[in-house]
C-alpha cells in the first residue's frame, strides 16, 4: 500500500501556505510555497483575505504534484496544519468570508481584554481554558467581527443580519484550519488544539463553554464541530469533481505548535520541544494531566488520537529569537546570518554584555509588554563580536527561563530538547543552547516538522502508519549537542541574565511619551 502512494499536508502559516508530499519513511517528496498579502488597515490591526489563502491552498498542492510527478490519486490522506487562533466568519450559502481574517497578531481588541481583567473575568478564564485573557486568542475577534465587521465580501449587504443570521448556522465560524477543511471537504469541523486556543472552549470538560460563548456573545450554531487531532472517521474527503479531481481523505489537523510538537514524536509525559523561529514556541507534553501554570505558562492541549484521552501541553511563548538575528542585520553589525557563529566564536565571551531582545515586550514567563530592549554591561573594549554573542546567548537564557517554568509548574524533569526551525542549523546556538539549559539538545534531520506533525496525525487515521512506534523509528538525529560547560559558571551567566532582564522591565511609558506603542 505504500510503495507509490503519499501522505501530503497543508501547512497553512502567517506568511504564507505550503503543501508537502512525505513518503512513507517520512521523507519530504515535494514542497511548494506561495506567499499571501499582510493587510494593516489600521496601526495594531492584521488581516488575511481568506479566499487568497483558499487560492493559494489549492496552487501550492498543484505545483507540488507537479514537482513530483504523482497524481493526486496517490494520496492516501491529506493533513492540515495552520497559524493558530487566526478567525473567519464566512456565509454558509455562499461559502464567502464576511470580512477578512483577523490575524492572530491583531491587537484592536485590546480595550475589551482591558474590560475583561477590570470586571475580575481573568481567573474564570484561564481556569476553564488554560490561557491568558488576551487579545491574541479568538474569542474577542469573532465579538467584534459579529457586532463590527462590515460583510464586504457578502453577497447581502445588511451588517446588522450577521449575528442574526449565525444565530441561525446562517454564518460559521472557524480558524484557519475550519476554514481550509470546510474547502477541502464541506464538512464544518475544528479540532481539540485548535478549539483550545479559541479562549471559547474548556479544555477540561472537552467542549464548547457556555459561559464563555455568553460573555463573548458568540451563538452555539456557528461554531464547528471539535474532533480529534487524528481521526479514523476523517473529517470528509475531497470531492473527485473539484480541483483535485479525487476522493482523498482529510484525516488530521493540528494547529502549527503542536503539529511540530506531533511531528518530533514528542508522545510522552516529559517530552518537550522548541521551534525556533522569528521567536520561539516551547512546548513540554505533561501527558493526560492539564498542569496548571504559576509561572506565566499557557496550559493548552497537545493532541488526541481517535479513542484515546487527550494530551495536554504547557506552552512558553518567547517573542523575539530569530528575529534578534534579523535585528544584527538591521544595524549593520552584520552582513548575513550565517556570520553569527564564527564572530561569535571568535571571542571567549560577551565580556560582561547582556543584550535582552525585547523588540515587542517580553513573553513567557514575564509578561511584560512594556519591556523594551536593552544592552546592558558594555565597556570602551565592546566589539561587536561581544555584542553579537551576546545576541546569541539571549536565545539560549530566554529558553532556560521557559523550561525552569515548565519544571517548576509540572515537576517533571526534562531529559532533552528537540529543536527545530531556522536559527538550529547554527551549530554555536545549538551546543549553547545546551551549555546554558543544562540538557541534550537534539536536532532531526527533517526539519519541516510542523507539516511533518499534521501528516503523521493524517496517515495514522488510515492506517498509512500502523502506530505511534512506527513514527519514533522515522524519526533521525542529525544532530545531538550534551553540555559542555560546567554547571556553575552555567548559573553564574544565567544569575547574571536575570538581573539584565530586570533593566528591562517596564521602560515603556505612557510619561515617556511613547504609550509603549512603538513596538
Amino acid at each position: 500500500m505504500t510503495d507509490n502512494t503519499y501522505v501530503g499536508a497543508v501547512d497553512q502559516g502567517t506568511t504564507g501556505t505550503r503543501f508537502i508530499v512525505f513518503d512513507h519513511g517520512g521523507r519530504v517528496v515535494a514542497n511548494a510555497y506561495e506567499k499571501h498579502e499582510q493587510i494593516y488597515p489600521e496601526p495594531g490591526w492584521v488581516e488575511h483575505d481568506p479566499m487568497e489563502i483558499w487560492e493559494n491552498t489549492k496552487q501550492v498542492i498543484t505545483q507540488a504534484f507537479g514537482q513530483a510527478g504523482i497524481r493526486p490519486d496517490q494520496l492516501e490522506a491529506i493533513g492540515v496544519t495552520n497559524q493558530r487562533e487566526t478567525t473567519v466568519l464566512w456565509d454558509a450559502d455562499s461559502g464567502r468570508p464576511v470580512h477578512n481574517a483577523i490575524v492572530w497578531q491583531d491587537r484592536r481588541t485590546t480595550e475589551r481584554v482591558e474590560q475583561l481583567e477590570a470586571d475580575g473575568q481573568v481567573e474564570s478564564i484561564r481556569a476553564k481554558t488554560g490561557l491568558e485573557a488576551d487579545a491574541y486568542f479568538s474569542a474577542t475577534k469573532a465579538e467584534w467581527l459579529l457586532e463590527e465587521g462590515d460583510p464586504i465580501k457578502m453577497e447581502r449587504s445588511r451588517p446588522d443580519d450577521i449575528r442574526d443570521r449565525a444565530e441561525r448556522g446562517d454564518v460559521l465560524f472557524g480558524t484557519i484550519d475550519t476554514w481550509l477543511i470546510y474547502n477541502l471537504t464541506g464538512a464544518h469541523v475544528t479540532e481539540v488544539t485548535n478549539a483550545s486556543r479559541t479562549m471559547l472552549y474548556n479544555i477540561h470538560d472537552l467542549e464548547w463553554d457556555d459561559d464563555l460563548l455568553a460573555e463573548f456573545s458568540v451563538p452555539r450554531e456557528m461554531l464547528p464541530e471539535v474532533r480529534p487531532s487524528s481521526d479514523e472517521e476523517t473529517y470528509g474527503t475531497t470531492d473527485p469533481e473539484g480541483f483535485l479531481e479525487a476522493e482523498i481523505p482529510v484525516a488530521g489537523a493540528l494547529g502549527d505548535q503542536q503539529a511540530a510538537l506531533f511531528g518530533q514524536t514528542c508522545f510522552d509525559a516529559g517530552d518537550a520541544k522548541n521551534t525556533y523561529g522569528t521567536g520561539s514556541f516551547f512546548l513540554l507534553n505533561t501527558g493526560p494531566e492539564a498542569v496548571e501554570s504559576d509561572h506565566g505558562l499557557l496550559t493548552t492541549i497537545g493532541f488526541q488520537r481517535s479513542g484515546e484521552p487527550v494530551q495536554y501541553a504547557l506552552e512558553g511563548s518567547i517573542f523575539v529569537t530569530g528575529a534578534a538575528i534579523e535585528w544584527l542585520e538591521d544595524v549593520s553589525l552584520i552582513d548575513d546570518p550565517t556570520e553569527t557563529a564564527e564572530l561569535a566564536r571568535s571571542v571567549d565571551s560577551t565580556d560582561g554584555v547582556y543584550v535582552v531582545p525585547a523588540f515587542t515586550g517580553l513573553g513567557a514567563p514575564h509578561w511584560d509588554q512594556r519591556a523594551r530592549g536593552t544592552i546592558v554591561g558594555m565597556t570602551r573594549g565592546t566589539r561587536r563580536e561581544h555584542i553579537v554573542r551576546a545576541t546569541l546567548e539571549s536565545i539560549a537564557y530566554q529558553t532556560r527561563d521557559v523550561a525552569e517554568a515548565m519544571e517548576a509548574d509540572s515537576g517533571i524533569e526534562m531529559r532533552s530538547l528537540k529543536v527545530d526551525g531556522g536559527a538550529v542549523k547554527n551549530n554555536f546556538l545549538c551546543q549553547l543552547q545546551a551549555d546554558i539549559l543544562g540538557s541534550a539538545i537534539v536536532r532531526p534531520v527533517v526539519d519541516e516538522t510542523t507539516a511533518l506533525g499534521s501528516a503523521y496525525a493524517a496517515g495514522l487515521a488510515v492506517g498509512y502508519w500502523n502506530d505511534l512506534e512506527e513514527l519514533r523509528r522515522n524519526w533521525q538525529v542529525d544532530r545531538e549537542f550534551d553540555p559542555t560547560m560546567d554547571r556553575e559558571t552555567a548559573d553564574t551567566r544565567y544569575d547574571r541574565w536575570s538581573d539584565a532582564v530586570q533593566c528591562s522591565l517596564g521602560w515603556a511609558r505612557d510619561a515617556d511619551g511613547d504609550g509603549g506603542n512603538d513596538a
